[in-house]
């Protein structure tokens, strides 16, 4: 009984907890800061350092094994991130998949094997105690400890089998890979708490706004309440019918900021998305965002249009997905009205389809456009286009959610003709589409 009470109270205690938290629950991020730009120079590094590095080892200060075609073979292998295809969608799982590939076989495996192969010597203890710290700066903290693990013991265990002659591991070098591991993963998970605190801190903050921000607009609703119950209780009256519209309109305001103030906790709710796998039916979501967006005038919801070619089921949280739309329409919304836009039918436009085993969902806007600039950085928690006025976590959430659906969702534009955000998801197994000819909203 004693044993059991200790054992609540041990799982219970705050540094378990929070330890729980970021080995279990905390999501993965396979690419640290994951941009174009950075992909692309990683895959040029890689390109070029490793024939370099041939040459300094092989001509200029020889060591005692090198080996061209090898090194070719992972100077190729991560030249591939350079690709368009590859490094123009950093969030795409093929990305992601790709690049622990790539980190794993030119990092642990590639770098364990030429220690061993150069019989351990000081050159190779010292890169290879590098290259642990390098792997935990470029992946997610629990992909890197496991990596390091698994390449050393592969690597070490492919080359001693090789060449079975080369001198058995000292202990002093065991002592020093060691140190490198257990720095580079206190780094690791210092840099994800500090991600985890900063997007903390933006949460807490918009917390204490929306609360400050909630008490005059339920003032300002009680105020729309009065004005539409006078127009009612003396409809005879001149000013009547202008107290009730400007109480209706006193009401979607209030409507809308509540509903925009939800929409951003949310988002702020980056790093702590549950995991929830309901099933979710395209049409049906949409359909029902879309009703219950408080849009501020009749033409903003007139110039909605839902089309649905073809309905289908995925996995993925009802709600976190109802807050992506919720990001989509209003970013729309906002570009049009950056635009001038006068609201016209089909301004906004999601279309719902599926081919195969994925569906997709995408919205259309006729506004003013992402410039090439931007483009790659949009999905970037904290990068904002908004000019100050956004917090930039709104397409990040979006990403993240779509993500844990192990969806893409993409983005293409030019400045002056609209954006177009694509999201793609796998069907789920039980799902049995119907053909839907159209639908507008």
């Amino acid at each position: 009984m004693n044993g059991v009470t200790f054992r609540a109270r041990l799982m219970h205690h705050p540094a378990v907890r929070q330890l729980r938290e970021e080995v279990l629950n905390a999501p993965l991020e396979p690419i640290l800061h994951a941009s174009v730009l950075r992909l692309k120079c990683l895959g040029a590094f890689s390109l070029i350092g490793h024939p370099l590095f041939f040459w300094i080892w092989h001509v200029w200060l020889p060591q005692p094994y090198e080996n061209l075609w090898l090194r070719l073979g992972i100077s190729a292998l991560g030249g591939l991130l350079m690709l368009n295809v590859f490094a123009a969608e950093p969030s795409h799982p093929r990305t992601q998949h790709l690049f622990n590939f790539v980190c794993f076989i030119q990092l642990p495996l590639f770098f364990s094997w030429m220690y061993v192969m150069n019989d351990r010597n000081a050159v190779w203890i010292a890169s290879l105690a590098a290259v642990i710290l390098i792997y935990f700066h470029l992946t997610d903290w629990r992909l890197a400890a496991t990596g390091t693990l698994a390449g050393f013991v592969l690597g070490t265990t492919m080359a001693t089998l090789m060449h079975p002659k080369v001198s058995i591991q000292p202990e002093t070098h065991l002592v020093v890979l060691g140190f490198a591991w257990f720095a580079g993963l206190m780094l690791g998970l210092s840099g994800a708490n500090l991600r985890r605190e900063r997007l903390n801190h933006s949460l807490t903050t918009i917390g204490i706004m929306a609360h400050e921000l909630r008490t005059p607009l339920s003032t300002a609703g009680l105020i729309a309440d009065a004005l539409m119950n006078e127009a009612r209780r003396s409809p005879e009256a001149a000013r009547a019918g202008k107290l009730e519209k400007l109480g209706q309109r006193l009401n979607v305001l209030t409507r809308s900021m509540n509903h925009h103030i939800d929409m951003q906790i949310a988002n702020a709710r980056l790093l702590q998305l549950a995991p929830y796998q309901n099933r979710i039916s395209a049409v049906e979501l949409i359909t029902d965002t879309v009703a219950a967006y408080p849009f501020r005038s009749t033409r903003e919801a007139e110039c909605v249009e839902v089309i649905a070619h073809r309905d289908f089921v995925f996995r993925g949280a009802r709600t976190q997905f109802a807050g992506v739309l919720d990001n989509l329409i209003q970013n729309a919304l906002r570009s049009l009205q950056a635009a001038g836009s006068l609201f016209n039918p089909g301004d906004l436009r999601i279309e719902v389809g599926s081919r195969g085993r994925e569906g997709r969902i995408t919205v259309t806007d006729r506004g003013i456009g992402i410039d090439a600039a931007t483009l790659p950085r949009v999905f970037e928690p904290f990068f904002s286009s908004d000019h100050g006025t956004g917090h930039g976590l709104g397409l990040a959430f979006c990403r993240r959610v779509v993500a844990a659906a192990k969806g893409t969702i993409q983005v293409k534009s030019e400045v002056a003709a609209g954006a177009v955000f694509t999201i793609t998801l796998p069907l789920d197994a039980q799902d049995q589409p119907s053909s839907i000819k159209g639908v507008q909203a």
